[in-house]
């Protein structure tokens, strides 16, 4: 079975109130205070500028839409994720903007400390936003990123 994402994550009031100048967002309240909006086709279309969004090296990440990242997190941290697995194997991207700029990334490789476990990306991002994990398990499935697997799924359990 595959995992696929491609989201910006934030503190759930940040992400609601900036959300509402996109038409089309979803927003999912995930745990620990965070919300995702995942990256549909509808939002990728009204946020890009047109450019190539490939400068920091996501497949979906729209071009422009660093810009308005980058002015949301003044309100508070911000992060743009993006991995896909299947059977055990893929990759994660994350990035996390903090004060009006990029503050983290882009990261595509997990960081190994000497004598830890390795820490991937978008646990890395999230890190940012000072979540809490338990003995065993990683920021990831901290905040209920598992909870689903694609972006279809996260859009149907999602308000408007």
């Amino acid at each position: 079975m595959g995992y696929e994402l491609q989201a910006v994550i934030a503190a759930d009031e940040l992400l609601r109130v900036a959300s509402r100048e996109i038409p089309g967002t979803r927003v999912v309240s995930l745990q620990q205070g965070l919300s995702l909006m995942p990256m549909t086709d509808e939002v990728f279309d009204a946020v890009t500028d047109g450019s190539d969004g490939g400068d920091l090296g996501f497949w979906k990440l729209p071009g422009g839409f660093e810009t308005l990242l980058a002015k949301w997190s003044s309100a508070g941290p911000i992060a743009y994720v993006e991995a896909e697995y299947f059977g055990g194997v893929g990759e994660q991207r994350a990035a996390a903007w903090a004060g009006g700029s990029l503050a983290l990334g882009p990261l595509d490789k997990p960081e190994k400390k000497r004598f830890s476990r390795a820490v991937s990306p978008i646990s890395q991002a999230l890190r940012r936003f000072g979540e809490r994990k338990s003995l065993g398990e990683d920021e990831f499935d901290a905040v209920g990123l598992d909870r689903h697997r694609n972006n279809e799924d996260w859009i149907s359990s999602s308000t408007a």
